[in-house]
């Protein structure tokens, strides 16, 4: 039996955006923490119930330092990566936590404000169907540069709140070999980064694959997703647009609006199970 704070049994639900899949841990009250070996027991693929990562779902007001962070949210999304690391944020488990959020009855479907450790989020969810997220934004940076493979792919560094490396490339990003951590230059990103592979379809239509920090390959990541819409833009010379972008789990889609200049992400989100860790 595993125990996590003391308590022998955790309820749980389990939800994907685009195969990008996480455990949802219910915890309004902040009754409940998790240390980073404890989640990584639990997303664990063999041993555990397996997932790219864990959200913890806790009203902001129930904790202090998470109030802080987002005080005019009423919930919190608490995301840690597979290998119990904090993350500031995540498109796809936005997605998911709004789904759960409506799905258990904890909120109405319309556009609810979501607290990260990279701010607030809009979202806008219906009864069923895609949700729609205003991930704010991008914050372009210098260029860099992945070593794969013992090639060179030269990159665009992309804040959406968490760090990630665009890296447009002609090489067919199915033959990349992503089993192992891309080298990157840790001046750049001493926490670490995100590191996208794309390949251009045309000029609304991208196929991306994603190193994901603390995780590993993952089959979708909508922050991810997002700087490469703000990638795209800039590489393109535009300041707005939309996007079409295929990844391993299935399409998303992108908008840079306008008047704003916010990456939107519309994609599924779909809870899978419900059940509890013993």
């Amino acid at each position: 039996m595993t125990t996590i704070e003391g308590v022998s049994e955790i309820p749980f639900w389990k939800g994907h955006g685009t195969r990008n899949d996480f455990i949802v841990v219910p915890d309004p009250d902040g009754a409940r923490s998790l240390s980073a070996a404890e989640v990584a027991a639990m997303c664990d693929r063999r041993g555990g119930i397996g997932a790219d990562g864990v959200l913890r779902v806790v009203r902001g007001s129930a904790e202090p330092a998470l109030a802080a962070l987002a005080p005019e949210a009423e919930w919190f999304m608490d995301y840690r990566n597979a290998d119990g690391s904090l993350s500031e944020t995540c498109g796809n488990g936005l997605r998911v936590f709004a789904r759960y959020l409506v799905d258990s009855g904890l909120a109405v479907p319309g556009r609810l404000a979501i607290g990260t450790r990279a701010g607030v989020v809009q979202v806008d969810v219906g009864p069923v169907g895609d949700v729609t997220v205003d991930m704010g934004l991008p914050e372009v940076f210098e260029t860099s540069f992945a070593l794969v493979g013992g090639a060179k792919y030269e990159g665009l560094h992309v804040s959406m709140g968490n760090p990630h490396l665009v890296c447009v490339t002609d090489v067919p990003v199915e033959t990349l070999d992503l089993t192992v951590l891309p080298d990157v230059d840790m001046a750049v990103f001493p926490a670490g980064v995100n590191v996208e592979f794309v390949n251009i379809v045309d000029g609304a239509h991208a196929v991306m694959r994603v190193y994901e920090r603390g995780v590993g390959e993952t089959e979708s990541c909508g922050s991810g997703a997002c700087a490469v819409a703000a990638a795209l833009a800039v590489r393109a010379g535009v300041s707005a647009g939309s996007w079409q972008l295929s990844v391993p789990g299935g399409e998303l889609s992108l908008t840079i609006d306008a008047e704003t200049g916010h990456v939107l992400l519309r994609g599924p989100a779909v809870v899978v199970a419900r059940g509890v860790w013993l």
